[in-house]
């Protein structure tokens, strides 16, 4: 047991230094990016990118998803633990990208600002601060997650929590993607829907403290 609870920090150690890394790599792209098509400064609306280019952005972050699912794969030694690797590196590379955007070109100015967050299958937009909530919420969670599966605790989901998380996503994600005229047809865009991402955050919370109270004994498999 306590050669297990070791691993976990020698492992999440270098999960973040991974995240941390890519989140620069990341962050050096963008700043290309917005050096070529907003040379005045990253704005809405968005400006189009050729097609043939924005088939190569949607491959890279398609990329960039297989890469930090393929750390928590190799990190972890169980599906849940592979799981939870995964959401934490998710969760800092995002967090990180943003620092270091700030740290290089001093943007975003302040947690408000919006930015494109993701192009598939449509584009995602928002404040700034809500994607770092959710990925603070997935660094809290996977690293629970992982110490619990380390002390042999039980994380095992039940019906309520599966619902609660289905729930809670397609809330997150809607806030994010309903915005077609800003995504998808250059408009400014529109206030940004804050009370349904509290509501998927408060339903990914109760999930989760929820599969976190399985009977005492009842260790996940996971």
């Amino acid at each position: 047991m306590t050669g297990v609870l070791r691993r976990v920090p020698a492992a999440l150690a270098w999960v973040a230094v991974f995240a941390i890394a890519f989140a620069l790599v990341e962050a050096c792209v963008v700043i290309y990016l917005r050096a070529l098509y907003y040379p005045g400064g990253f704005s809405f609306p968005l400006r189009e990118m050729p097609p043939g280019f924005l088939r190569l952005e949607i491959a890279r972050e398609a990329a960039t998803i297989l890469m930090l699912l393929a750390v928590g794969v190799i990190a972890g030694a169980r599906p849940w633990e592979k799981f939870s690797y995964f959401i934490v590196a998710f969760g800092l590379w995002d967090i990180m990208f943003y620092v270091w955007l700030l740290v290089t070109i001093g943007w975003p100015a302040s947690p408000a600002e919006w930015d494109i967050l993701f192009l598939i299958p449509v584009p995602w937009i928002g404040p700034v601060i809500a994607p770092v909530l959710v990925s603070l919420l997935m660094i809290v969670c996977g690293g629970v997650m992982l110490f619990r599966s380390a002390a042999q605790k039980a994380f095992r989901p039940g019906a309520l929590s599966w619902v609660l998380g289905v729930a809670a996503t397609v809330l997150v994600l809607w806030s994010f993607m309903s915005d077609t005229d800003a995504g998808l047809r250059g408009a400014p865009p529109a206030a940004y829907h804050y009370e349904l991402l509290a509501l998927g955050l408060a339903g990914y919370t109760g999930g989760f403290v929820l599969a976190c109270r399985a009977p005492a004994g009842d260790a996940s498999p996971g």
